[in-house]
């Protein structure tokens, strides 16, 4: 399915929350007005990067549902702020309503991330293991796969990117530079599918970031989480070097 194509399918779902008393009926988005062509941004989580990207979503003119593990009551503050292209509403709503997905959950929960609504669809996986909340996942620690590999294989017909897993949240919504700045900041990628990470790096672009592409999910523990990009500032300049570095079992 075109980015175009999923917009338009997307949009009416969207519409269903805002219909449904979700949040009063906001100006349509035109998919012309973004970068990607796409109109709804949902949230599968929106702790800190989550909450970033959104504020960063709706100053780009997307529409954005979030969600969370504690109910869409819980996040009335943050769609206040967020404005009137903003509102909340479950996992499930925010997977059908999102024409792109952004999953930002602890790991040990990816399992809980609703498959059928997310199928087709672009999903971007900002996951990182961290053993002391996570719990101990051998396949990880023998570099037997990837964080957004599991996610990957518990979405099977989703199409998963890797992306904003190695920049500090409080970073996400200052950093951004236009696309001429010599010092901008540069985010590696990773995926599977071409067009997938072509979407990706569009976004990238939009929110004022150079979208480096990796590799495929298999490359994707270069930037994990204790590696040399993980978590520094770098031009797309530095980060070959930095991805080289790289060390695992």
């Amino acid at each position: 399915m075109s980015s175009r194509r999923a917009a338009e399918t997307a949009l009416s779902l969207s519409d269903e929350l805002w219909m449904h008393g979700k949040r009063p009926a906001a100006t349509r988005v035109d998919p012309r007005m973004t970068a990607t062509g796409l109109t709804t941004i949902g949230f599968i989580g929106s702790g800190n990067i989550g909450s970033q990207l959104a504020r960063l979503a709706v100053a780009h003119g997307y529409r954005v549902v979030m969600s969370n593990s504690r109910g869409p009551e819980t996040l009335s503050d943050l769609v206040a702020e967020l404005g009137p292209q903003a509102s909340a509403g479950t996992a499930a709503e925010a997977a059908a309503a999102g024409d792109l997905v952004v999953v930002t959950v602890p790991l040990k929960n990816y399992q809980q991330v609703p498959v059928e609504p997310l199928a087709g669809k672009i999903v971007i996986d900002t996951n990182n293991y961290y053993w002391e909340r996570d719990g101990r996942i051998p396949a990880l620690e023998e570099g037997k796969t990837t964080v957004s590999e599991m996610l990957q294989e518990h979405l099977p017909t989703s199409r998963v990117v890797k992306a904003f897993n190695n920049i500090m949240a409080a970073d996400i919504t200052t950093d951004g530079k236009p696309a001429d700045d010599a010092d901008r900041r540069a985010l590696p990628i990773a995926g599977d599918q071409v067009e997938a990470k072509a979407v990706v790096a569009t976004l990238l672009d939009e929110f004022g970031f150079e979208a480096f592409d990796t590799g495929s999910l298999a490359d994707s523990w270069r930037f994990e989480r204790d590696q040399p990009a993980y978590v520094v500032r770098m031009t797309a300049a530095d980060l070959p070097g930095k991805l080289a570095a790289a060390t695992r079992p």
